[in-house]
């Protein structure tokens, strides 16, 4: 395989520098197969020195040795451990990344809320398909508050699953509103209790420093009225 244009030559350079490459131009000058064979595995070694990063690389000898290979024109023909290459790829032009063509209907949605509304219009049990509403509108409620940072109420989130779903998802509203349905997280019944605890012990606690004041003003005043 040829290395048709010196880019990359070049570019190796940047990478070992000019004496690696006068090196390399000495081994091709050498007769002696055997002695250009081991002339090359020293200059590998050398190369490994100067490259340290490539040890973390799989592959990393080879890789050596192609870059060697580049270097000397396509041109060197020694006895190495691997089948050489001048790895053509590198004047490969990169190619143009594929972007996604269709956009979301609802950018603060996103595309996968619209599959899985277009998974779930297949559905065809009721009880897995009002299971599916549920679990679209607590995560479409949570997707919607992290976007807008605004209060968002069940109205709009169940309208916008019509819409999406062209009228195939549908739920009663006033069932979702009173049991909390797009509600992700719940509070445990007894979180309001537990608070409410301190507060009321709290009430308690200066209700009777008020009573225990009261008294002392009422003796204070039997006692001034007795003297009297």
């Amino acid at each position: 395989m040829e290395a048709s244009t010196t880019f990359k030559q070049d570019l190796l350079l940047r990478e070992y520098g000019r004496n690696v490459q006068d090196l390399v131009n000495h081994i091709l000058s050498i007769e002696d197969r055997t002695e250009r064979t081991r002339l090359s595995q020293l200059l590998i070694n050398l190369m490994a020195k100067l490259n340290p990063q490539l040890r973390d690389i799989q592959d990393a000898q080879q890789k050596l040795w192609n870059h060697l290979y580049v270097m000397s024109g396509s041109k060197l023909e020694v006895d190495a451990p691997y089948p050489l290459s001048a790895m053509e790829y590198l004047n490969d032009k990169p190619q143009p990344m594929q972007y996604p063509l269709n956009s979301p209907r609802y950018k603060h949605y996103g595309n996968n809320v619209e599959l899985l509304i277009e998974r779930a219009t297949e559905l065809e049990d009721p009880a897995e398909r009002d299971a599916a509403i549920i679990s679209l509108g607590k995560l479409m409620k949570t997707l919607y508050r992290s976007y807008n940072k605004e209060s968002i109420t069940d109205d709009i989130i169940l309208n916008d699953i019509r819409q999406m779903s062209k009228g195939k998802l549908d739920m009663d509203l006033a069932y979702i509103e009173s049991n909390n349905l797009f509600e992700s997280t719940s509070k445990p019944s007894g979180q309001d209790n537990t608070n409410n605890r301190p507060q009321q012990q709290n009430r308690n606690d200066r209700g009777d420093r008020n009573d225990a004041n009261r008294n002392r003003k009422n003796t204070r005043t039997t006692s001034n009225t007795r003297n009297k």
